[in-house]
This record gives C-alpha cells, structure tokens and sequence, in this order.
C-alpha cells in the first residue's frame, strides 16, 4: 500500500469517526429541544413549581442555578488562579509540589457523590450552614477546583520561555510579568477551564442533592435584601436547582403534567449551557484583545 493510499485511508476513517460523534450529539440535542421546546413558555420560565397541580414552572429552580454559578465562580476562579499560578510559577519542584500535583488529580477524579457526602458531613452539618446555596457553592469548588488549578497551570506553561524571559530581562518584575505577559496568553486555556467548570455547575445534581438540598423557599422578588429569608439574593436559604428539579421530577413528581415539565426544564438547561458557553468565549475574546493591546 503506498503512502498516498495509506493517508487517504487514515483521512476517511476520521473524517467517519468524527461525523459519528457530530451526528450522536446533534441526535441527543435535537431529541431534547424538539420534546421540551413546547413546552417552554414565559409563564413556564417564571412562575413557580407546583406539586401536585398541573401548570408549574421552573422561576426558583431557573434562578438558583444562575445564582449558584455565580456564587461559585467567585469562589473557584480566584482560588483556582492562585494556586494555579503558585504551582506554575513560584513552587519549586520537589516531593512536595509533586505531591501536590498528585492530590489535585486524584480529588480531580471524585465521584460527585462523594463531594456531597462531604459537603453534608463537613460544611452543612459541622460548620452549621446548613441545606444552603452557599453550601452548594462549597461542595462545587471542591468539585471544580482541582480542574481549575490544573487549567491554570497548563495555561501559564504554554506560554513561551522566550517571552517570560524577554520580560524579565527588560527589568519587569516577577508578578508584573505574570500579569502583564503570562496571563494574557494563557488566557484562552484559563477561558476554557472556566467554561467547563461553569458547565459542570449547571448540570451537577449529586452534590447539591446533600449541600444546597431539595427545595425553595418561596421568594419574594421585590425583596432584595440579603438577609431575609425569602430574599432571592440570600445565599444561606435552601435552593433546589434545575438539574435537582428535573431528577426530582422524574423520580417523584406528582403532578400529572411531571414528563412534560421535566423535558421542558432539560431543554432549557440545555440552553442555558450552550448560551453560556457562548457568552463566556465572547468575553474571553474581547479580553484577549484588550489585553494584548495594553502590552
């Protein structure tokens, strides 16, 4: 066999391979959107969920998660970055730092479950915060942690040598040439760690199961004190995210329209993921740039 025929043979086969996968996703999306997009409407996206009755809609659960991401995000990214940028650039290599390396892939590789056995054992229950969003953000930066230290450090070793040492020798401090040079061209690896650990918020159920719990409030919508009970902005009340709701549905919904608004709320799940993704690169871009124009 020559090697024109050869190459021609390993172009097809992942060409193939790689339509599959394009067609098994598209399959698995268009399956979600067609059976729940009907039954998505502005009532069903704002109004509360009902137990027994038909007619709910998923308002609190939809809210929950949004709000849980950001709680999250504002934990994970700056610790993440941190440690990311410590194991990178300031630790020194050793038996410690590889030690290190080694518990941050091994808790990298938990099973959510665990997370949220933890998050029940330790965060709800020793520390006192109870069934709470701020208990699920915990429990999820666990979770997400480890994948944004290891992002960060990726990141940061992708840059060239040359560069960090151009910097350096022009007189720049370490820091200022971390933040002025390193990140910048890290910054899409960083954006992608980011996404996926955004993405693993909204579609996590396990953990929250046993850290953010199983029920809402009801919320008062014009009451945004923090501190209140029913405030939507209080991040020590119990919250019952989508991905809950929707396992919840399917395992113990009452209502005889249960079917219906779980395929309604996946959809809008699925949405929301594929809007934040989009939003998230977007702005990574638009940070690129900048940040590539004031170097």
């Amino acid at each position: 066999m020559s090697a024109k025929t050869a190459d021609k043979i390993a172009t097809a086969v992942i060409v193939t391979l790689a339509g599959v996968i394009v067609l098994i996703m598209a399959g698995l999306l268009g399956f979600i959107l067609i059976r729940g997009l009907g039954h998505v409407s502005f009532d069903f996206l704002t109004s509360p969920p009902e137990t027994i009755k038909a007619g709910g809609g998923i308002g609190p659960q939809l809210f929950n998660s949004l709000f849980l991401l950001v709680l999250t995000l504002i934990i994970t990214i700056p610790l993440g970055l941190g440690a990311g940028i410590y194991m990178s650039e300031y630790a020194k290599p050793g038996k410690l730092t590889s030690f290190i390396r080694l518990i941050v892939e091994v808790l990298s590789s938990f099973p959510s479950i665990v997370v949220g056995l933890f998050g029940l054992l330790v965060i709800v229950n020793v520390f006192g915060f109870g069934f709470s969003l701020f208990s699920g953000a915990l429990a999820l930066t666990v979770f997400n942690l480890p994948l944004m230290v290891r992002i960060t450090e990726q990141g940061m070793a992708s840059v060239p040598q040359a560069q960090k040492e151009a910097s350096l020798a022009l007189g720049l401090s370490k820091w200022k040439t971390i933040k002025s040079i390193m990140l910048p061209i890290a910054m899409p690896v960083i954006l992608t760690g980011t996404i996926l650990a955004a993405g693993r918020v909204f579609g996590e159920a396990a953990a929250l199961l046993f850290t953010a719990g199983m029920s809402s409030p009801r919320l008062d919508f014009g009451n945004w004190n923090p501190l209140s009970p029913t405030s939507p902005l209080n991040p020590f009340r119990p919250a019952e995210t989508l991905a809950v709701h929707i396992w919840k549905i399917n395992s113990e919904g009452l209502a005889p329209d249960a079917p219906e608004i779980a395929a309604g709320a996946s959809a809008v799940l699925i949405i929301t993921v594929l809007l934040f993704n989009l939003l998230a690169r977007w702005v990574g871009r638009l940070m690129y740039k900048k940040f590539t124009a004031t170097k």
